[in-house]
């Protein structure tokens, strides 16, 4: 069966793995993480200045909307990110919706540097959060829960103001950037 696979048991050390003196015949890479990446998604950067007044930012395409009342919103760090701590302690966040041309604001904030913002213009948002401009929407979020959830954290966030000018959205399908269309048949 193409495409099915079971996560966990089996023998041989899983399934996936090759028995002793025999060569792993899988493609390189985890197979459940390319299934995953079969969901496309929106790409954002969550910005959020840290108790030190330190700003922060990375890329996350784990971002959903939760509830409209009260108006929440959650995104996953890895429980590993180096700026996580600073997450933490942060009172607010920002979720930015990347616009189509802004896959480099995206590779920028994925990648570990001293200075993410260097030669990013910024505005101070709530609690001096700062907020990235040309997105497609943007919600500015008091953290109001943290839930430990294996290699992530789900951070909720109560939306306390957004913006939605619109635009096209930048979409990540399968380990790459990609533009979204409107479909021919709609």
């Amino acid at each position: 069966m193409t495409g099915v696979a079971v996560v966990g048991g089996g023998g041989q050390g899983g399934p996936g793995r090759a028995g002793a003196g025999q060569a792993d015949a899988r493609p390189p890479g985890n197979p459940l993480r390319r299934a995953f990446g079969q969901y496309a998604t929106g790409v954002t950067v969550v910005t959020a200045r840290g108790a030190d007044g330190r700003r922060v930012a990375m890329t996350a395409n784990s971002f959903t909307s939760v509830s409209l009342d009260p108006p929440l919103v959650l995104w996953c760090p890895g429980a590993n990110a180096p700026s996580l701590p600073h997450f933490r302690s942060a009172t607010h966040f920002a979720v930015h919706v990347l616009a189509a041309d802004q896959h480099q604001l995206s590779s920028r904030f994925a990648t570990p540097a001293e200075d993410k913002f260097a030669d990013t213009p910024t505005t101070d948002g709530i609690a001096g959060t700062p907020l990235l401009e040309g997105v497609v929407a943007r919600f500015q979020c008091r953290t109001v829960q943290f839930v430990d959830a294996g290699d992530h954290v789900v951070m909720i966030g109560e939306v306390e103001h957004y913006e939605a000018p619109g635009g096209e959205p930048l979409v990540f399908h399968s380990g790459r950037y990609h533009l979204a269309t409107k479909h021919p048949d709609v």
